[in-house]
């Protein structure tokens, strides 16, 4: 008889979680504290990371916080290292931190120094953090990464062209690292959130657009931060251990989009 309980169990495992201070970066560190996990919540807002950690803690799991800038390579480096030296190990990787959109990039208004450092945020980071965190994965017997993409990687909006290509990229750049990591037992996938009820959300959220976004999704809701969290874990937990290389949209199967 299927164990539901231990394809779910993360027991025993570190899970790292990047811009985990707030919006789905919390719900994935509690999540996978819930499952048993030690997290390292990781966020540019130290007070945020702490709180995060404090909660789990007080909760009877198990954290630590740590201030990272992912667009600074030491910082990444050192995020790798804080959480070996507090939990022993990286099992579980979330690149959640990033930066862009919101039908904010007219091409005409933005310059190369916001390409890059969008890209630098949503590609390079990822990047960076699952070569540092592979070797312990592998050396561990366990690795998941989980980057966090969006719908806007498969949307076609006006003034979204930098966010969306460099979401894309992480898509297809999931893709090609699975082969690169699985001959060393690391898997590698994305969860694509939809429209989804964050703080980030309610800078761009009128009735109207979330009106037009509803008519267009078939579970006529918007996200809440507890199904995109239920994704990350999905991926991150044994239960999914046949799976490398995809990217999950999670999006109440419809199309949210700001025009």
């Amino acid at each position: 008889m299927i164990n539901v309980d231990a394809l779910y169990d993360l027991r025993g495992r570190v899970a790292v979680v990047t811009g985990g201070g707030d919006g789905i970066g919390k719900g994935a560190c509690e999540i996978l504290a819930a499952a048993g996990a030690a997290v390292v919540v990781s966020d540019i807002d130290g007070s945020k990371a702490a709180a995060v950690a404090d909660a789990i803690n007080a909760d009877g799991g198990k954290a630590a916080s740590v201030v990272c800038n992912v667009l600074v390579d030491d910082d990444l480096s050192r995020l790798i290292d804080f959480a070996v030296a507090t939990f022993g190990t990286v099992n579980v990787l979330v690149n959640n931190a990033g930066l862009g959109g919101g039908g904010r990039e007219n091409p005409f208004k933005i310059d190369r120094a916001y390409v890059e450092r969008i890209y630098a945020i949503n590609v390079v980071a990822p990047w960076r953090l699952s070569v540092l965190a592979a070797p312990y994965m592998q050396k561990s017997g366990y690795g998941s990464i989980v980057n966090v993409t969006s719908m806007s990687s498969i949307n076609a909006d006006p003034n979204m062209a930098i966010y969306g290509s460099s979401k894309a990229a992480l898509n297809h750049m999931a893709a090609n690292l699975a082969h690169d990591y699985g001959p060393m037992g690391i898997r590698i996938n994305n969860v694509g959130p939809g429209a989804t009820h964050t703080a980030a959300l309610a800078t761009v959220l009128t009735p109207e657009i979330e009106a037009r976004m509803l008519a267009r999704t078939p579970i006529h809701r918007l996200g809440k931060v507890s199904d995109i969290a239920g994704a990350i874990l999905f991926f991150a937990a044994p239960v999914s251990a046949w799976i490398s290389g995809q990217t999950l949209m999670v999006n109440g199967g419809g199309i949210q989009t700001l025009d």
